[in-house]
């Protein structure tokens, strides 16, 4: 079997860069909800974005500590089909909400599988992304990769936090993710994206797909 690894393209603010995303091999599109990022976007505009979208493409909300029926509204009249949650929601949190969730984790060295395994089964996908004190997410920093082992999450990773073509390749062989989430490392300033680096950040995930199907690499789901 073919190995190939998702790509989540996160932080898009407009339709160009939601057309590039797409051109370059993007599985999913994250349209951020959280005041404040500076890649806050307006639900008017991911509406009109998802409209065009072609389909098996996912658009996920991502949303931090945001009350349900603000996450809902939002969810269905910008046609969300995931939702990506940054904030301490709970499990219980989680299973209120209408459409798949993913939820992210901050990883530091401190980090216990225990947290995540109370998301088992409530969610369909784990978001790993660095640790920082002030920030939910958005760091733009590497964590060290060998903690994914450490904290053995109970679903499909999808590996965040300072990815770019440059290091892509190395993140896909050491983690061997489901998915790659990649924000800042493909863009020329927040919230507008590179087209000539998300082809680079493309084709690098590509290429260690195919590292690793060459090497009988088991399947990264």
């Amino acid at each position: 079997m073919a190995l190939r690894t998702r790509i989540k393209v996160c932080g898009i603010t407009g339709k160009e860069d939601a057309r590039a995303a797409v051109a370059a091999g993007a599985d999913g599109l994250g349209f951020i909800f959280v005041k404040q990022s500076p890649r806050l976007v307006d639900p008017d505009m991911v509406r009109a974005i998802t409209a065009e979208l072609p389909p098996f493409i996912d658009s996920i909300g991502v949303f931090c500590d945001e009350k349900i029926e603000v996450v809902e509204e939002i969810v269905n009249y910008c046609r969300l089909t995931l939702v990506q949650l940054h904030g301490s929601e709970s499990p219980e949190y989680c299973r209120t909400v209408s459409c798949p969730v993913i939820k992210s984790f901050a990883i530091h060295r401190q980090s216990e599988s225990e947290e995540l395994a109370a998301y088992s089964g409530v969610v369909s996908g784990f978001l790993l992304d660095t640790y920082h004190k002030d920030m939910a997410g958005g760091t733009g920093m590497v964590f060290d990769w060998e903690l994914v082992e450490q904290i053995q999450p109970p679903g499909p990773v999808i590996l965040a936090g300072g990815l770019n073509p440059e290091n892509v390749g190395e993140a896909i062989r050491q983690v061997k993710p489901f998915a790659v989430d990649v924000n800042s490392g493909v863009e020329y300033q927040p919230g507008r994206k590179d087209t000539d680096k998300l082809k680079s950040f493309a084709d690098e995930v590509r290429k260690a797909d195919e590292l690793a199907s060459r090497a009988g690499t088991p399947f990264f789901g």
